[in-house]
């Protein structure tokens, strides 16, 4: 069975949420106890979180699973090179990960495997007391994000979306510079995923070499290639909102003291995929491939408290990264297209300051304190904070700083575009999974140096 394969006949298994029952207090780990950590999906992203874990003491790997030799004979090369001992390893058949989940003895999984899995195993690993680090997205359907919030409403067990932008260096210093009211009101905010995929998405399927080399795909393509692309082909929409839309929502206290309200997608034409294999290689037969997903969607947020939100997508087009930040109140702004700030008062008029010069002034305590450890994290040191979040939290019995309420409608936003795309850009009414929960929440994110 192909690592495809295992993964959609793992979630032709998925279980219902259990009945609601009384919570149990979180635990709290004493010191010297580690945590013990399942990984889910040791692919390219799974080997990063892998390395992480590997560089704490807090933690210990005691389980692996995935279906690719490949990828589990390179994780377990990194385990064996940190010193670590040898993990139990899961692989071969689509209930691999249940048998991990049921025999493993983890307190905490990593779930690093393609979109559509998420909500499963989520849910299993809920119902089983595993806490939950989730790489983004929570899940596909809108059905997924609302099966997700109730297991973990159920059952009380810690889940947490790992969004690493929002730990950015420059992201973390603009909601210090917030909180301090050098922006004044918060008005508008905008973000997104602006990356040129086409060497993600396509490749040549050779084991090993993850980016560009080919034009394959699906069955025929490795690592992301392998899933991811299929996504372009049958979906049109905002299909990678997290990384845009966490900072925007932390800036805007969604949640806590404020929530989404409404929400408008639009798609341009694709072109892009498509003129890149023909490009590139005429003859071959993914040419005949009608790619849906539009090369640019755009899609407004308003918000309970009045402030807007833009979030743009677009990954199939010859393009250098960015993810378009900008945060504007009644004082000022940041944008990270031109790294630049203007604060009235304080900077020339109608004249831009260099972002790095303010940064430097208000440098979020997070990075005050860990700049050094998160040196060789992946991402830029982002990687090392998310991860780091996790294991403190949980570890602490508190509540995850990125929690079930934020994951669901961060990922939520998919299938709402995609929804507002195929009824003509419809503006959509978006879901409260907080039940009003909203109003009286405060914020919780970031606001010392401790996780």
């Amino acid at each position: 069975m192909n690592r495809r394969d295992f993964l959609i006949a793992s979630a032709a298994g998925a279980a219902s949420v259990a009945p609601l029952s009384s919570l149990a207090k979180p635990r709290v780990w004493k010191r010297g106890e580690p945590l013990k950590i399942g990984v889910l999906g040791v692919g390219m992203r799974g080997q990063v979180h892998l390395k992480e874990l590997l560089r704490r003491d807090d933690v210990a790997i005691t389980a692996i699973c995935d279906t690719d030799p490949y990828m589990i004979d390179k994780a377990l090369e990194r385990i064996a090179k940190a010193g670590k001992p040898k993990p139990q390893v899961y692989t071969g058949d689509g209930d691999a990960w249940r048998r991990m989940y049921a025999k493993s003895g983890i307190d905490a999984v990593f779930i690093v495997t393609p979109w559509e899995l998420h909500a499963v195993q989520s849910i299993e690993a809920m119902q089983a007391k595993i806490a939950v680090a989730c790489e983004v997205v929570a899940g596909i359907t809108l059905d997924d994000h609302w099966d997700v919030l109730r297991a973990q409403l159920r059952t009380g067990t810690p889940y947490m979306l790992l969004e690493n932008v929002c730990y950015r260096r420059d992201v973390l210093a603009a909601l210090h510079m917030a909180r301090k009211g050098l922006f004044g009101e918060i008005v508008h905010l905008e973000g997104g995923y602006q990356h040129d995929l086409r060497a993600v998405k396509f490749n040549s399927g050779e084991p090993g070499k993850p980016y560009g080399g080919g034009y394959e795909f699906g069955e025929k393509g490795w690592s992301e290639a392998r899933w991811r692309t299929d996504h372009s082909v049958r979906r049109n929409g905002e299909l990678y909102p997290s990384h845009g839309i966490g900072p925007c929502a932390m800036q805007a206290n969604i949640h806590r003291g404020n929530r989404f309200t409404r929400l408008t997608s639009y798609a341009s034409k694709a072109r892009g995929l498509h003129d890149y294999i023909a490009k590139n290689a005429p003859e071959h037969p993914n040419t005949k491939v009608a790619f849906k997903l539009g090369d640019v969607v755009q899609t407004h947020l308003a918000c309970e408290n009045g402030e807007t939100i833009l979030l743009t997508h677009d990954t199939s087009l010859p393009r250098p990264y960015s993810l378009g930040f900008r945060v504007q109140g009644t004082q000022g702004l940041w944008m990270d297209v031109n790294k630049g700030i203007h604060i009235e008062g304080q900077s020339k008029p109608h004249e831009w300051d260099a972002a790095e010069d303010w940064f430097a002034k208000h440098d979020h305590p997070l990075w005050q304190r860990f700049a050094d450890a998160a040196k060789e994290s992946g991402h830029g040191g982002m990687d090392f904070f998310v991860v780091n979040a996790f294991v403190e939290a949980l570890r602490r019995g508190e509540p995850m700083p990125i929690d079930i309420y934020d994951a669901v409608a961060w990922s939520a936003i998919t299938p709402l575009s995609e929804q507002s795309i195929a009824e003509g850009n419809r503006t959509l009414d978006f879901p409260d999974f907080t039940d009003g929960l909203w109003a009286k929440r405060k914020p919780i994110f970031a606001f010392d140096d401790r996780y």
